[in-house]
Protein backbone atom coordinates (compact mmCIF):
# COMPACT_ATOMS: atom_id res chain seq x y z
CA UNK A 1 0.00 0.00 0.00
CA UNK A 2 1.33 3.43 -0.88
CA UNK A 3 2.48 5.32 2.21
CA UNK A 4 -0.25 7.94 2.08
CA UNK A 5 -0.48 8.11 5.86
CA UNK A 6 2.94 9.20 7.09
CA UNK A 7 3.55 8.76 10.85
CA UNK A 8 3.13 11.95 12.84
CA UNK A 9 5.59 13.14 15.47
CA UNK A 10 4.11 13.36 18.98
CA UNK A 11 2.94 16.84 19.94
CA UNK A 12 2.44 18.23 23.45
CA UNK A 13 -0.79 19.98 22.52
CA UNK A 14 -4.04 18.40 21.46
CA UNK A 15 -5.05 19.00 17.85
CA UNK A 16 -8.45 20.41 16.95
CA UNK A 17 -10.31 20.96 13.70
CA UNK A 18 -12.82 23.77 13.25
CA UNK A 19 -15.76 23.65 10.86
CA UNK A 20 -17.86 26.73 10.04
CA UNK A 21 -21.16 26.18 8.26
CA UNK A 22 -22.27 28.84 5.77
CA UNK A 23 -25.89 28.05 4.84
CA UNK A 24 -26.27 30.76 2.18
CA UNK A 25 -26.45 29.83 -1.52
CA UNK A 26 -27.28 31.62 -4.74
CA UNK A 27 -29.72 28.80 -5.50
CA UNK A 28 -30.50 25.38 -4.08
CA UNK A 29 -29.26 22.43 -6.16
CA UNK A 30 -31.79 19.78 -7.10
CA UNK A 31 -29.99 17.01 -5.19
CA UNK A 32 -28.79 18.91 -2.11
CA UNK A 33 -29.99 17.77 1.31
CA UNK A 34 -27.58 19.86 3.39
CA UNK A 35 -29.00 22.64 5.54
CA UNK A 36 -28.88 25.64 3.22
CA UNK A 37 -31.18 28.03 1.44
CA UNK A 38 -30.98 29.89 -1.84
CA UNK A 39 -31.71 33.51 -2.67
CA UNK A 40 -30.39 36.95 -1.85
CA UNK A 41 -28.32 37.54 1.28
CA UNK A 42 -30.61 39.48 3.60
CA UNK A 43 -28.36 42.03 5.35
CA UNK A 44 -30.22 41.74 8.65
CA UNK A 45 -29.88 37.95 8.64
CA UNK A 46 -26.22 38.05 7.56
CA UNK A 47 -25.32 40.58 10.26
CA UNK A 48 -27.14 38.59 12.91
CA UNK A 49 -25.47 35.40 11.79
CA UNK A 50 -22.01 36.94 11.84
CA UNK A 51 -22.59 38.25 15.36
CA UNK A 52 -23.76 34.82 16.51
CA UNK A 53 -20.73 33.11 14.98
CA UNK A 54 -18.32 35.61 16.54
CA UNK A 55 -19.93 35.17 19.95
CA UNK A 56 -20.01 31.38 19.69
CA UNK A 57 -16.35 31.25 18.63
CA UNK A 58 -15.24 33.43 21.56
CA UNK A 59 -17.19 31.46 24.14
CA UNK A 60 -16.05 28.09 22.81
CA UNK A 61 -12.38 29.04 22.63
CA UNK A 62 -12.38 29.66 26.37
CA UNK A 63 -12.92 25.91 26.88
CA UNK A 64 -10.02 24.91 24.64
CA UNK A 65 -6.82 26.39 26.12
CA UNK A 66 -4.88 23.14 25.71
CA UNK A 67 -5.77 22.75 22.01
CA UNK A 68 -4.07 23.97 18.88
CA UNK A 69 -6.08 24.27 15.69
CA UNK A 70 -4.52 22.57 12.70
CA UNK A 71 -7.48 22.66 10.27
CA UNK A 72 -10.24 25.18 9.55
CA UNK A 73 -12.95 24.36 7.02
CA UNK A 74 -15.68 26.68 5.70
CA UNK A 75 -18.43 24.54 4.17
CA UNK A 76 -22.00 25.02 3.17
CA UNK A 77 -24.04 26.08 1.48
CA UNK A 78 -21.73 28.16 -0.64
CA UNK A 79 -19.05 30.05 1.33
CA UNK A 80 -17.82 31.80 -1.83
CA UNK A 81 -21.31 33.26 -2.31
CA UNK A 82 -21.21 34.57 1.28
CA UNK A 83 -18.38 36.93 0.31
CA UNK A 84 -14.69 37.35 1.10
CA UNK A 85 -15.15 40.08 3.72
CA UNK A 86 -17.58 37.98 5.75
CA UNK A 87 -15.30 34.94 5.59
CA UNK A 88 -12.32 37.07 6.59
CA UNK A 89 -14.19 38.42 9.60
CA UNK A 90 -15.03 34.92 10.83
CA UNK A 91 -11.51 33.65 10.28
CA UNK A 92 -10.03 36.69 12.05
CA UNK A 93 -12.17 35.82 15.07
CA UNK A 94 -10.85 32.24 15.02
CA UNK A 95 -7.27 33.53 14.85
CA UNK A 96 -7.90 35.96 17.71
CA UNK A 97 -9.40 33.38 20.07
CA UNK A 98 -7.85 30.01 19.20
CA UNK A 99 -4.22 29.02 18.89
CA UNK A 100 -4.04 28.34 15.17
CA UNK A 101 -0.93 26.65 13.81
CA UNK A 102 1.02 28.67 11.26
CA UNK A 103 0.82 25.83 8.76
CA UNK A 104 -2.85 25.02 9.46
CA UNK A 105 -4.91 23.84 6.50
CA UNK A 106 -7.58 26.49 5.85
CA UNK A 107 -10.20 25.50 3.27
CA UNK A 108 -13.27 27.13 1.82
CA UNK A 109 -15.83 25.66 -0.54
CA UNK A 110 -16.66 27.60 -3.67
CA UNK A 111 -18.89 27.47 -6.71
CA UNK A 112 -17.39 28.66 -10.00
CA UNK A 113 -20.03 31.37 -10.51
CA UNK A 114 -19.22 33.14 -7.23
CA UNK A 115 -15.42 33.08 -7.43
CA UNK A 116 -13.73 36.37 -8.25
CA UNK A 117 -10.12 37.47 -8.55
CA UNK A 118 -10.57 39.95 -5.70
CA UNK A 119 -12.14 37.33 -3.41
CA UNK A 120 -9.35 34.84 -4.04
CA UNK A 121 -6.59 37.39 -3.44
CA UNK A 122 -8.19 38.66 -0.22
CA UNK A 123 -8.65 35.20 1.24
CA UNK A 124 -5.21 34.00 0.20
CA UNK A 125 -3.65 37.01 1.95
CA UNK A 126 -5.61 36.23 5.10
CA UNK A 127 -4.23 32.70 5.28
CA UNK A 128 -6.73 30.59 3.34
CA UNK A 129 -4.58 28.04 1.52
CA UNK A 130 -6.97 25.42 0.13
CA UNK A 131 -10.07 25.75 -2.04
CA UNK A 132 -12.66 23.10 -2.89
CA UNK A 133 -14.50 23.94 -6.11
CA UNK A 134 -17.83 22.32 -6.96
CA UNK A 135 -17.51 21.36 -10.64
CA UNK A 136 -19.72 18.21 -10.69
CA UNK A 137 -19.83 17.85 -14.49
CA UNK A 138 -18.33 19.17 -17.73
CA UNK A 139 -21.75 18.99 -19.45
CA UNK A 140 -23.58 22.33 -19.34
CA UNK A 141 -26.97 20.75 -19.97
CA UNK A 142 -26.42 18.35 -17.11
CA UNK A 143 -25.41 21.19 -14.84
CA UNK A 144 -28.72 22.92 -15.63
CA UNK A 145 -30.66 19.75 -14.80
CA UNK A 146 -28.90 19.56 -11.46
CA UNK A 147 -29.70 23.17 -10.67
CA UNK A 148 -26.07 24.22 -10.69
CA UNK A 149 -25.64 28.01 -11.17
CA UNK A 150 -22.56 27.77 -13.41
CA UNK A 151 -21.26 26.25 -16.62
CA UNK A 152 -18.09 24.27 -17.21
CA UNK A 153 -16.15 27.15 -18.73
CA UNK A 154 -16.65 29.05 -15.47
CA UNK A 155 -15.20 26.06 -13.62
CA UNK A 156 -12.11 26.12 -15.84
CA UNK A 157 -11.73 29.87 -15.26
CA UNK A 158 -12.19 29.39 -11.49
CA UNK A 159 -9.24 27.00 -11.34
CA UNK A 160 -7.10 29.39 -13.38
CA UNK A 161 -8.02 32.31 -11.11
CA UNK A 162 -7.26 30.29 -7.99
CA UNK A 163 -3.83 29.40 -9.34
CA UNK A 164 -3.12 33.03 -10.21
CA UNK A 165 -4.09 34.08 -6.68
CA UNK A 166 -1.57 31.67 -5.18
CA UNK A 167 -3.68 28.66 -4.25
CA UNK A 168 -1.48 25.59 -4.58
CA UNK A 169 -3.96 23.17 -3.05
CA UNK A 170 -7.08 22.92 -5.19
CA UNK A 171 -9.74 20.24 -4.88
CA UNK A 172 -12.49 19.56 -7.42
CA UNK A 173 -15.83 17.92 -6.61
CA UNK A 174 -17.32 15.63 -9.27
CA UNK A 175 -20.51 13.56 -9.44
CA UNK A 176 -21.29 10.42 -11.41
CA UNK A 177 -24.45 8.37 -11.84
CA UNK A 178 -26.26 11.48 -13.09
CA UNK A 179 -29.57 11.41 -15.01
CA UNK A 180 -29.09 9.73 -18.41
CA UNK A 181 -25.32 9.69 -17.91
CA UNK A 182 -23.40 6.96 -19.70
CA UNK A 183 -20.02 5.50 -18.81
CA UNK A 184 -18.62 7.12 -21.93
CA UNK A 185 -19.81 10.55 -20.79
CA UNK A 186 -18.26 10.02 -17.37
CA UNK A 187 -14.99 9.03 -18.99
CA UNK A 188 -15.06 12.23 -21.03
CA UNK A 189 -15.66 14.27 -17.89
CA UNK A 190 -12.65 12.74 -16.16
CA UNK A 191 -10.48 13.37 -19.22
CA UNK A 192 -11.46 17.05 -19.22
CA UNK A 193 -11.06 17.73 -15.51
CA UNK A 194 -7.67 16.02 -15.39
CA UNK A 195 -6.47 18.72 -17.76
CA UNK A 196 -7.05 21.22 -14.92
CA UNK A 197 -4.41 19.43 -12.82
CA UNK A 198 -5.87 19.95 -9.33
CA UNK A 199 -4.17 18.46 -6.29
CA UNK A 200 -7.27 16.64 -5.10
CA UNK A 201 -10.50 15.08 -6.38
CA UNK A 202 -13.70 14.13 -4.58
CA UNK A 203 -15.89 11.85 -6.69
CA UNK A 204 -19.38 11.11 -5.40
CA UNK A 205 -22.12 8.92 -6.81
CA UNK A 206 -25.45 10.75 -7.01
CA UNK A 207 -27.83 9.80 -4.22
CA UNK A 208 -31.43 10.93 -4.49
CA UNK A 209 -32.36 11.98 -0.95
CA UNK A 210 -35.90 12.37 0.30
CA UNK A 211 -36.84 16.02 0.77
CA UNK A 212 -34.80 17.28 -2.17
CA UNK A 213 -36.39 18.61 -5.38
CA UNK A 214 -34.88 15.70 -7.31
CA UNK A 215 -36.72 13.24 -5.08
CA UNK A 216 -40.07 14.56 -6.27
CA UNK A 217 -39.42 13.62 -9.89
CA UNK A 218 -36.87 10.81 -9.48
CA UNK A 219 -39.16 8.40 -11.32
CA UNK A 220 -39.22 10.68 -14.36
CA UNK A 221 -35.46 10.73 -14.92
CA UNK A 222 -33.34 7.86 -16.15
CA UNK A 223 -30.73 7.22 -13.50
CA UNK A 224 -27.89 4.74 -14.12
CA UNK A 225 -28.47 1.47 -12.25
CA UNK A 226 -26.18 0.13 -9.54
CA UNK A 227 -24.06 -1.83 -11.99
CA UNK A 228 -23.49 1.21 -14.20
CA UNK A 229 -22.61 3.33 -11.15
CA UNK A 230 -20.15 0.66 -10.04
CA UNK A 231 -18.49 0.67 -13.46
CA UNK A 232 -18.17 4.46 -13.31
CA UNK A 233 -16.64 4.29 -9.85
CA UNK A 234 -14.07 1.65 -10.75
CA UNK A 235 -13.16 3.53 -13.92
CA UNK A 236 -12.54 6.66 -11.83
CA UNK A 237 -10.35 4.73 -9.38
CA UNK A 238 -8.18 3.33 -12.18
CA UNK A 239 -8.05 6.56 -14.17
CA UNK A 240 -7.07 8.73 -11.22
CA UNK A 241 -4.52 6.20 -10.00
CA UNK A 242 -2.86 6.19 -13.40
CA UNK A 243 -2.83 9.99 -13.32
CA UNK A 244 -0.96 10.02 -10.00
CA UNK A 245 -3.84 10.46 -7.54
CA UNK A 246 -3.69 8.07 -4.61
CA UNK A 247 -7.02 6.91 -3.24
CA UNK A 248 -7.08 7.49 0.51
CA UNK A 249 -10.84 7.27 1.15
CA UNK A 250 -13.80 5.78 -0.70
CA UNK A 251 -14.53 8.97 -2.65
CA UNK A 252 -11.30 10.94 -2.30
CA UNK A 253 -8.08 10.98 -4.30
CA UNK A 254 -5.01 13.15 -3.86
CA UNK A 255 -1.55 13.89 -5.12
CA UNK A 256 1.07 13.03 -2.51
CA UNK A 257 0.94 15.47 0.40
CA UNK A 258 -2.49 16.87 -0.50
CA UNK A 259 -5.01 14.75 1.37
CA UNK A 260 -7.74 16.80 3.05
CA UNK A 261 -6.39 17.05 6.59
CA UNK A 262 -9.71 18.32 7.88
CA UNK A 263 -11.79 15.49 6.46
CA UNK A 264 -9.26 13.01 7.80
CA UNK A 265 -10.28 14.13 11.27
CA UNK A 266 -13.77 12.73 10.68
CA UNK A 267 -12.52 9.44 9.27
CA UNK A 268 -9.79 8.92 11.88
CA UNK A 269 -11.97 9.79 14.87
CA UNK A 270 -10.11 12.96 15.85
CA UNK A 271 -11.65 15.97 17.61
CA UNK A 272 -13.41 18.83 15.85
CA UNK A 273 -15.86 21.61 16.70
CA UNK A 274 -18.59 22.89 14.36
CA UNK A 275 -20.06 26.39 14.31
CA UNK A 276 -23.34 27.32 12.66
CA UNK A 277 -26.74 25.65 12.22
CA UNK A 278 -26.61 21.85 11.64
CA UNK A 279 -22.85 21.78 12.34
CA UNK A 280 -21.65 18.72 14.24
CA UNK A 281 -18.89 18.41 16.84
CA UNK A 282 -16.93 15.59 18.43
CA UNK A 283 -15.12 17.14 21.36
CA UNK A 284 -14.16 16.16 24.87
CA UNK A 285 -15.74 12.75 24.57
CA UNK A 286 -19.10 14.24 23.59
CA UNK A 287 -20.80 14.37 20.24
CA UNK A 288 -23.30 17.13 19.59
CA UNK A 289 -25.11 18.81 16.70
CA UNK A 290 -26.44 22.34 16.45
CA UNK A 291 -30.05 22.93 15.50
CA UNK A 292 -30.63 23.05 11.75
CA UNK A 293 -32.31 26.45 11.98
CA UNK A 294 -30.37 29.69 11.47
CA UNK A 295 -32.87 31.78 13.41
CA UNK A 296 -32.83 29.39 16.38
CA UNK A 297 -29.04 29.32 16.24
CA UNK A 298 -28.73 33.12 16.26
CA UNK A 299 -31.24 33.55 19.07
CA UNK A 300 -29.77 30.72 21.12
CA UNK A 301 -26.20 32.00 20.92
CA UNK A 302 -27.02 35.65 21.56
CA UNK A 303 -29.41 34.97 24.45
CA UNK A 304 -27.42 32.08 25.94
CA UNK A 305 -30.28 29.75 25.15
CA UNK A 306 -30.32 26.22 23.75
CA UNK A 307 -28.67 25.70 20.37
CA UNK A 308 -28.11 21.94 20.41
CA UNK A 309 -30.32 19.45 18.65
CA UNK A 310 -28.44 16.38 19.87
CA UNK A 311 -25.80 15.78 22.53
CA UNK A 312 -24.50 12.47 23.80
CA UNK A 313 -21.50 10.77 25.31
CA UNK A 314 -20.38 7.91 23.09
CA UNK A 315 -19.88 4.54 24.87
CA UNK A 316 -16.66 2.63 24.21
CA UNK A 317 -18.44 -0.11 22.26
CA UNK A 318 -19.97 2.47 19.94
CA UNK A 319 -16.58 4.12 19.50
CA UNK A 320 -15.22 0.73 18.50
CA UNK A 321 -17.99 0.42 15.91
CA UNK A 322 -17.15 3.86 14.57
CA UNK A 323 -13.49 2.90 14.32
CA UNK A 324 -14.45 -0.01 12.06
CA UNK A 325 -16.91 2.05 10.01
CA UNK A 326 -14.75 5.14 9.52
CA UNK A 327 -11.32 3.53 9.15
CA UNK A 328 -12.59 1.07 6.57
CA UNK A 329 -13.68 4.04 4.48
CA UNK A 330 -10.00 4.89 4.19
CA UNK A 331 -6.96 3.13 2.76
CA UNK A 332 -5.53 3.05 6.28
CA UNK A 333 -7.98 0.34 7.31
CA UNK A 334 -8.10 -1.39 10.70
CA UNK A 335 -5.45 -3.18 12.74
CA UNK A 336 -5.84 -5.87 15.40
CA UNK A 337 -3.55 -4.56 18.14
CA UNK A 338 -4.71 -0.97 17.66
CA UNK A 339 -8.35 -2.06 17.90
CA UNK A 340 -7.97 -4.24 20.99
CA UNK A 341 -5.73 -1.78 22.84
CA UNK A 342 -7.93 1.27 22.26
CA UNK A 343 -11.38 -0.28 22.59
CA UNK A 344 -10.83 -3.43 24.69
CA UNK A 345 -12.81 -5.48 22.19
CA UNK A 346 -11.67 -8.78 20.62
CA UNK A 347 -10.59 -8.60 17.01
CA UNK A 348 -11.04 -12.30 16.40
CA UNK A 349 -14.78 -12.08 15.41
CA UNK A 350 -13.89 -9.45 12.82
CA UNK A 351 -10.95 -11.41 11.49
CA UNK A 352 -13.19 -14.44 11.07
CA UNK A 353 -15.29 -12.43 8.61
CA UNK A 354 -12.44 -10.57 6.94
CA UNK A 355 -10.48 -13.66 5.90
CA UNK A 356 -13.16 -15.09 3.56
CA UNK A 357 -13.82 -11.56 2.26
CA UNK A 358 -10.14 -11.39 1.31
CA UNK A 359 -10.54 -14.58 -0.71
CA UNK A 360 -13.38 -12.86 -2.60
CA UNK A 361 -11.16 -9.87 -3.39
CA UNK A 362 -13.12 -7.49 -1.15
CA UNK A 363 -10.30 -6.73 1.27
CA UNK A 364 -6.65 -7.51 1.84
CA UNK A 365 -4.15 -7.62 4.67
CA UNK A 366 -1.31 -5.16 4.09
CA UNK A 367 1.45 -4.82 6.66
CA UNK A 368 -0.86 -5.96 9.43
CA UNK A 369 -3.79 -3.72 8.43
CA UNK A 370 -7.04 -4.85 6.86
CA UNK A 371 -8.09 -2.56 4.02
CA UNK A 372 -10.94 -2.72 1.55
CA UNK A 373 -10.17 -3.01 -2.15
CA UNK A 374 -11.99 -0.80 -4.72
CA UNK A 375 -14.36 -3.74 -5.21
CA UNK A 376 -14.85 -3.85 -1.45
CA UNK A 377 -15.51 -0.12 -1.28
CA UNK A 378 -18.52 -0.68 -3.52
CA UNK A 379 -19.95 -3.02 -0.88
CA UNK A 380 -18.63 -1.09 2.11
CA UNK A 381 -22.03 -0.55 3.75
CA UNK A 382 -22.77 -4.27 3.65
CA UNK A 383 -19.29 -5.27 4.80
CA UNK A 384 -19.20 -2.78 7.66
CA UNK A 385 -22.70 -3.81 8.71
CA UNK A 386 -21.64 -7.46 8.98
CA UNK A 387 -18.53 -6.55 10.98
CA UNK A 388 -20.48 -4.33 13.36
CA UNK A 389 -23.07 -7.07 13.90
CA UNK A 390 -20.30 -9.50 14.86
CA UNK A 391 -18.81 -6.86 17.08
CA UNK A 392 -22.11 -6.25 18.88
CA UNK A 393 -22.25 -9.93 19.88
CA UNK A 394 -18.71 -10.08 21.24
CA UNK A 395 -17.70 -9.70 24.88
CA UNK A 396 -15.31 -6.86 25.80
CA UNK A 397 -11.82 -8.04 26.70
CA UNK A 398 -11.92 -6.22 30.03
CA UNK A 399 -14.82 -8.38 31.19
CA UNK A 400 -12.88 -11.56 30.49
CA UNK A 401 -10.14 -10.69 32.97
Amino acid sequence: MEKLFAPKKPQPDKKLGIYVHIPFCRSKCQYCDFYSFGGSRDKYLVDGYLQALVTHIKETAERCPEYVVDTVYFGGGTPSFFGADNLRRIFAEILANFRVMRDAEVTYEANPDSITDQQLKKLRREGFNRISIGVQSDDDEMLKKLGRPHNYEQAVQAVEKARAAGFNNISLDLMYGLPNQTCEQWQKTLTHVLELKPEHFSCYGLKVEEGTPLWDYKDCVLLPDDEAQADMYLFAVDTLKNAGYGQYEISNFAKRGHMSQHNLKYWLGEEYIGFGPSAASDFGGMRYTNKADIHAYIEGVLTHGAILDECEQIPMRERAGEYVMLRLRTCLGIEEEEYEKNYLMPFKPLKKLLEPMAEQGLCELEEGRWVLTPKGFLLSNQIIGELQLAQSKSTPLAKKR
